[in-house]
């Protein structure tokens, strides 16, 4: 049965996978034995026309109300994000969520956590972004370069602790506050990469073991979860697009990407002309 003809509107994961390997056949294409990644893995980042192996594995159908830019914005922060907070943090209403980090990543996990019920936690070095987590869901913000101690204050406003922390930047310093501002058998989810020199931060094991916390590791979503995303979408309970800081050409995306270390830039930012 052909699936797919020109001029579908689709989208589909960052990491793709090919159905047939352990790992997918349980259902976890975020971790296929022989994952591969368009414009990390293979050629097709920043392309007019990408080669999708597995298409009826990866390739999922945009609903007519989601428009292209908002699709774009949503892989791989959202989405990512979307399975970190609901599948890997498991979160719940009226819990506490600690965010660390509100850029792209962060920004979307605060909304779906706050569309979820929970009350969160933004965490993040710049007031403007703390203004845009506040916009998107945040209950509380933290400044932490305005602070001596981040772990304190989320314990503080937290009234012992978060239900569920989430690194979503990828730095020592906030993977372990992540962790060490959890309350007793609360849970870790690690977003943001860590890479060289990263790629093995100190933790605090002394309370992982004596609080029996959780922590666990999120990498990209499945084909298949797209829908439940898709509906939160279209019945108003989450609103990517106002994520969205600016829209771009290829030619600025040069200038984007090796300012990106800086995180000077507050939302997403969309490639849209070539």
């Amino acid at each position: 049965m052909v699936r797919w003809k020109s001029g579908d509107r689709v989208t589909l994961p960052f990491v793709c996978g090919c159905g047939t390997c352990p790992q997918c056949v349980s259902g976890n294409h975020q971790v296929c034995d022989r994952q591969f990644q368009p414009g990390f893995t293979h050629w097709g980042s920043f392309a007019e026309y990408v080669a999708i192996d597995y298409a009826d594995v990866n390739l999922v159908r945009l609903p007519d109300e989601i428009d292209f830019v908002t699709a774009a914005s949503l892989g791989c922060r959202f989405v990512t994000s979307f399975r970190a907070v609901v599948d890997q943090g498991r979160v719940s209403a009226g819990q506490w969520v600690a965010i660390h980090g509100c850029g792209g990543v962060g920004l979307s996990a605060i909304m779906i956590a706050s569309a979820l019920g929970a009350n969160v936690v933004a965490v993040d070095i710049a007031d403007r972004k703390l203004d845009l987590a506040r916009s998107a869901g945040a209950a509380a913000t933290i400044n932490a370069a305005k602070t001596e101690d981040v772990v304190a204050n989320v314990f503080d406003i937290t009234n012992g602790g978060a239900h569920v922390s989430i690194d979503a930047l990828g730095s020592p310093e906030t993977c372990f506050n992540s962790i060490a501002n959890l309350r007793k058998r609360g849970r870790h989810v690690q977003v943001g990469l860590m890479l060289a020199d990263h790629s093995h931060p100190a933790v605090p094991m002394d309370r992982i073991i004596a609080n029996e916390l959780e922590i666990a590791g999120s990498h990209g979503i499945q084909a298949y979860r797209y829908p439940a995303l898709f509906e939160m979408i279209r019945v108003g309970r989450l609103a990517p697009q106002k994520l969205i800081g600016r829209t771009i050409n290829l030619e600025q995306s040069l200038e984007a990407l090796a300012d990106m270390d800086t995180f000077r830039e507050t939302g997403i930012t969309v490639i849209t002309e070539f």
